[in-house]
């Protein structure tokens, strides 16, 4: 990739190389997808986990569009 900028490159790429994703599997309206969580209760859909075609034309289900979910909590009794 050619990328042409009157920018210094140092600035452009700064932080590049300390992001760190914090990438999660969830599964909404049947759908099993990789979301990035932004702020408590939205994410952005990464990718679809799914064999049906149909999915990947939902465009509610679209990589990059933010969603709303509620994270849950897990907890065993022992």
């Amino acid at each position: 990739m050619i990328h042409y900028s009157v920018v210094p490159m140092d600035v452009i790429f700064e932080g590049a190389d300390t992001y760190e994703p914090k990438f999660m599997d969830i599964e909404q309206g049947g759908i099993m997808m990789q979301i990035e969580p932004i702020s408590g209760f939205q994410a952005r859909i990464v990718r679809l986990y799914s064999c049906n075609p149909q999915d990947y034309l939902k465009q509610q289900y679209a990589p990059g569009t933010i969603i709303s979910y509620s994270p849950i909590m897990e907890t065993s009794l022992t």
